[in-house]
């Protein structure tokens, strides 16, 4: 057992410590979640935790406690977990482990300016260290909007919650947006701060969780066949994509004014765009990943005239698979005058030498033609000499597509011969599925994540530099479209605006139809 305040990494006594293979099981500790009756708890966290207990990967004292306004009791609460866990969990329900997790769990009452609910839990968390073993280490789950971070963070510091006594930890969980831009991301960090030292910071980009993002490390570093031709001499592009097929339904309200590009550009693709370009790191420790990943954003730009290089849109009517969808004016919370986009595609340029000339395309849309999300490394075509036109017109560009949802796995796309007497070259596709290649499925990200926190491991969470230079990046971007003119409307189903096959068209390009 290792000290539970350098990383509570208490190990499994079986474990040989040389076998890397074997996941570590998180030691004694607790989450606290604020905001317990939303979507996100409900749908993932809870769930989660429970999947994490079903495969051993929890303390036998683990304690999972909510905080709301709610009148409840630990049994009310205890009951909307489990509901969670029979809807949502991943694993198979078992009794035996449910009756384990049960008996650590607690609800303590309050609102966020009540300073009686934040006493009240500094009591109930003292008592499960006793009662449980909780050791004094707690993870604060902030499942608020960012609004209410300021006042949270308060309270725990006032309530003395957040400082640990010696050989304990303390740790917060940060949900996105981390700000709104740039100077807005930089404040909260100072609020943030203020209260956690940031090793104790765990912003959460649930995306880095998934396995396929983690496999781009293994695919790039772990493999001789791709680093050679990893680099512009024969890289002609590379594009980011994230679809979504589905509209805004109930969250106009919160999605007027934020939009498609600060809602996914700022963290997930510049993270997936950080994860591509990235040199190799000494080690996969998680300072030696953070380090490479802030090298690769500090030499991001957005490439000019914005006018050419970027394009927004808003979904229209239109028809989703064989339903009739209303566009995004129509849809309930947003006004009709809206500038808010719902697809937002730019150019970026990574200035080393590795990608100096090779332009990153990223885009994200809703109400697209299918839910995926993909990187797609582009490659130069071969010069063709043996060959005629007619021997190669059906044939594309080499392709290497990281699938990362929803069917995860990696394609390579190569010319090869059609099968007769004459010469025809064709693109084909080889396949590598991780549903058909292992046997065990991927857990979902938020357990990989939230097991990262117990143990206090960062390297899936970016820290302060990333999230500043990310808006660093993004920023002129929104001052631009904020200058003036309206986002272009683009039928539901469909591809989004013709400014974004514009975009590439002007340097010869297209954008893949996944």
């Amino acid at each position: 057992m290792t000290d539970s305040a350098s990383g509570a990494d208490w190990v499994n006594p079986l474990r040989d410590e040389r076998d890397k293979r074997v996941p570590h099981i998180a030691g004694p500790c607790s989450v606290v979640i604020f905001g317990v009756t939303g979507d996100l708890a409900t749908k993932k966290l809870m769930p989660a935790i429970y999947d994490l207990g079903n495969r051993g990967l929890l303390p036998p004292g683990f304690a999972l406690i909510g905080f709301a306004r709610r009148d409840w009791e630990h049994e009310d609460f205890a009951a909307i977990v489990l509901e969670a866990v029979k809807k949502h969990a991943r694993t198979p329900f078992r009794q035996e482990v449910w009756d384990r997790l049960s008996e650590g769990i607690r609800f303590v009452q309050g609102t966020f300016e009540d300073d009686a609910g934040f006493e009240n839990l500094a009591t109930t968390l003292a008592t499960l260290d006793e009662e449980r073993g909780t050791g004094g280490n707690h993870a604060f789950y902030l499942s608020i909007p960012p609004g209410a971070f300021p006042v949270v963070l308060e309270q725990l510091s006032k309530s003395g919650l957040a400082k640990p006594a010696d050989g304990q930890w303390r740790r917060v969980v940060i949900e996105k947006p981390f700000g709104h831009d740039l100077a807005s991301a930089k404040e909260l960090n100072k609020v943030v701060n203020r209260v956690f030292p940031e090793h104790t910071v765990f912003r959460i980009d649930h995306y880095l969780g998934k396995e396929t993002v983690q496999n781009i490390l293994a695919l790039r570093f772990a493999n001789q066949l791709f680093d050679p031709i990893w680099n512009a001499h024969y890289v002609d592009h590379v594009q980011i994509t994230m679809a979504e097929d589905i509209g805004l339904g109930g969250r106009g309200g919160y999605y007027d004014g934020i939009g498609a590009a600060r809602d996914v550009i700022q963290n997930h693709l510049l993270q997936l765009l950080a994860f591509t370009a990235m040199e190799e790191p000494i080690s996969f420790n998680p300072a030696e990943l953070q380090t490479e990943k802030i090298k690769v954003l500090s030499a991001t730009k957005v490439v000019e005239p914005l006018d050419e290089t970027t394009a927004r849109g808003q979904y229209a009517a239109g028809w989703q698979g064989s339903e009739p969808v209303v566009g995004l004016l129509q849809e309930e919370g947003f006004s009709k005058e809206s500038t808010t986009e719902t697809y937002a595609a730019i150019t970026l340029e990574v200035d080393t030498r590795r990608w100096a000339g090779v332009p990153f395309y990223l885009r994200t849309g809703k109400r697209l033609g299918r839910r995926v999300t993909e990187i797609a490394v582009v490659f130069k075509r071969a010069p063709h000499l043996p060959f005629d036109q007619t021997m190669t017109e059906e044939l594309g560009q080499n392709a290497l597509v990281i699938r990362v949802q929803p069917d995860e796995g990696v394609t390579l796309r190569f010319g090869s011969k059609v099968p007769g007497s004459g010469m025809e070259v064709r693109d084909v596709n080889m396949d590598f599925s991780y549903g058909e290649a292992f046997t065990e499925s991927s857990p979902e990200a938020y357990e990989r994540l939230i097991l990262d926190v117990l143990l206090g491991v960062p390297s899936l969470f970016p820290v302060n530099a990333e999230v500043e230079l990310s808006w660093r990046i993004l920023d002129p971007v929104l001052e631009h479209w904020a200058a003036g003119g309206s986002p272009e409307q683009y039928e539901s189903g469909g591809w989004g605006p013709d400014s974004a096959t514009e975009m590439l068209a002007r340097t010869g390009r297209e954008w893949r139809r996944p």
